[in-house]
């Protein structure tokens, strides 16, 4: 059920009311596919010894390497570590913008106000705190590293509305092209800084287990596979005093998506082998409007901004009519769980597969100058928007889960931390609010740093490494994308996720004694959809970017959240209380 304009007025509220504290107790155990705890691979045949290594190359994970290095001094031994070239992440593709507060009479209150909205009751109130109030300083340092916003006739930062905001305060630079000149920028800056070493071509295996002085869960490093460096298998390992994963996402579990091929999951699923908290993972949020491109489109699909909705575009049906209007008092400007859910619901009234983006009224000057990206992936479809309608239909697009963090990015292992898209740090809740995401990763990675700055953990060594380690077949792939799109997707029913779970335990009796790079992303595309799909069984209501037909209202009970751990291959769960923030050593801070 879509929320009325009286119950919005009351999850604005919900911010001011505490949660009631609940146990962080297991919940009983649910049957599933045991889990690898380690990815099968060759030993390592070289070991290189660094401070930090930062795994991942987008906004977080450059940010977090660039300040590494400004706050802990330049001696400082920096890595990076990514799975294609330095720029192949998800970065490059956002289109929208970056939220913060720079407009005059926009404040820090109203930004929090529309992310707790979005967030639909499970935001961390002192991160997103965090994420406002430091943002606006984080983006002047994107400016001071070179990132050229498109400006106003003044000189000031051009601004635009997304979905979810009620105040223009959305930067964005090229027209449609933000995550690419941020990128740019970034990846200039660290290459021209000789102290952060950058490896390309790597995929992360597993990190390399550790324990603290008093004997709690640590990390040491990770172990990797740098294509043609090595032994036979190119496996080798990082010894690094604080690892920080900035993977991304975890779109490739589904056969429909914005992301990237490289969005495996590849951190998430170390985290998780390794025993790290996973919280929220449910919430897979779908982007309303991806280009529609035929029923048998897959992989990696273009999106239509939302921004093109900012500047006046409209959705219709397949006889023009807007649909919107009513729903929600933002309109087709609501967020984005809202607009996905009457697409689906208009989509499912029709019989059809896909709406219409109609921004005809925009003009042709104002598609080449502000969204030049979306128009050619339009036109190469053979589609004007000058003239045309745009199919569209919603995919998955944004991880609003991911692995467990504080305020300072540690999690639940001594000298593991997380920032970007594989994080939880409590910014989004059960549903990201529109180009806050950009902004999360350039606020906690340097707040990682702050923390590694003060308290650098020192090099500890690894333990002998006995974990059971299998791979599955590559070719189980499709089948997986399949089974998650079609019964843990945007609509979510028991029936559909005990047909799914049922599918999984199948494919993960379908081995490989081959390690490689197709069987390694396989191996680890299975280990989040368990996770996701698990999770999102266990939550028996409809909240943010979870949408369940069987259980379609937001229940009390349920305003949680659901962790997720690893426990000798057997995933165990755990409801938490909204409004606390765990510290490294697991105690609450409030």
């Amino acid at each position: 059920m879509l929320p009325t304009t009286a119950e919005l007025d009351d999850e604005r509220a919900e911010r001011d009311v505490p949660t009631r504290a609940v146990p962080d107790a297991p919940l009983p155990p649910q049957a599933g596919p045991p889990l690898p705890r380690r990815l099968a691979s060759e030993p390592p045949g070289w070991v290189r010894e660094v401070d930090v290594v930062v795994v991942g190359s987008g906004v977080a994970g450059l940010t977090a390497a660039l300040e590494c290095r400004e706050r802990m001094g330049r001696e400082t031994r920096v890595m990076v570590v990514t799975k294609d070239v330095v720029a192949a992440g998800s970065t490059r593709w956002a289109q929208g913008g970056i939220a913060s507060v720079q407009a005059e009479g926009d404040t820090v209150a109203e930004h929090v106000t529309d992310t707790l909205v979005a967030g639909a009751g499970l935001c961390e109130p002192a991160a997103v705190e965090v994420l406002v109030s430091e943002g606006p300083d984080e983006v002047a340092t994107l400016v001071e590293r070179g990132t050229q916003f498109d400006l106003d006739a003044a000189g000031r930062l051009a601004l635009t509305r997304e979905g979810g905001h009620h105040r223009n305060r959305i930067a964005h630079a090229g027209g449609d092209a933000t995550g690419a000149e941020i990128e740019r920028a970034l990846v200039a800056t660290v290459k021209a800084d000789p102290g952060i070493e950058i490896v390309e071509q790597a995929l992360v295996l597993d990190l390399l287990q550790a324990v603290t002085e008093d004997g709690a869960p640590a990390v040491a490093g990770i172990t990797l596979h740098v294509l043609g460096e090595g032994s036979r298998q190119g496996v080798g390992a990082v010894r690094a005093r604080a690892v920080v994963l900035a993977t991304g996402g975890i779109g490739q579990i589904y056969a429909v998506t914005t992301n990237p091929p490289v969005s495996t999951g590849d951190g998430v699923a170390a985290a998780l082998r390794a025993g790290a908290r996973l919280r929220d993972v449910e919430f897979i949020q779908f982007h309303p409007t991806v280009l529609f491109l035929g029923t048998g489109a897959r992989g990696q699909l273009p999106l239509v901004s939302e921004a093109v909705r900012g500047e006046g575009g409209l959705l219709v049906n397949s006889v023009g009519e807007r649909f919107m209007v009513g729903q929600h008092e933002l309109a087709e400007l609501a967020p984005r769980d809202v607009v996905a859910k009457a697409i689906m619901k208009e989509m499912a009234r029709e019989g059809s597969d896909h709406v219409y983006v109609d921004g005809r009224m925009l003009g042709e000057e104002t598609w080449r100058v502000r969204f030049p990206t979306i128009l050619h992936s339009c036109r190469v479809a053979g589609i004007d928007p000058v003239t045309d309608l745009i199919p569209v239909a919603p995919a998955a697009h944004y991880f609003c889960g991911g692995v467990e963090t504080d305020l300072e990015g540690a999690t639940n292992l001594a000298g593991l931390y997380a920032c970007g898209e594989v994080a939880s740090s409590g910014v989004h809740g059960a549903n990201r609010l529109a180009s806050n995401s950009l902004l999360e990763g350039l606020v906690f990675a340097a707040r990682i740093a702050g923390s590694l700055a003060r308290d650098l953990p020192p090099l500890r060594e690894p333990l002998d490494d006995d974990r059971e380690g299998w791979l599955v077949d590559p070719a189980v792939v499709p089948a997986l994308q399949r089974t998650m799109s079609r019964d843990c997707g945007g609509l979510r029913n028991a029936t559909g996720l005990d047909r799914a779970a049922s599918s999984l335990d199948r494919l993960a009796g379908r081995r490989t004694t081959e390690p490689g790079l197709a069987a390694w992303e396989a191996t680890n595309l299975l280990c989040v959809a368990v996770a996701v799909l698990s999770s999102a069984g266990r939550r028996e209501e409809s909240r943010g970017a979870h949408w369940r037909d069987d259980f379609g209202e937001r229940r009390e009970s349920w305003q949680r959240h659901l962790v997720v751990q690893s426990e000798d291959g057997r995933l165990v769960h755990r409801l938490t209380p909204v409004g606390s923030t765990r510290s490294p050593e697991g105690e609450v801070d409030r």
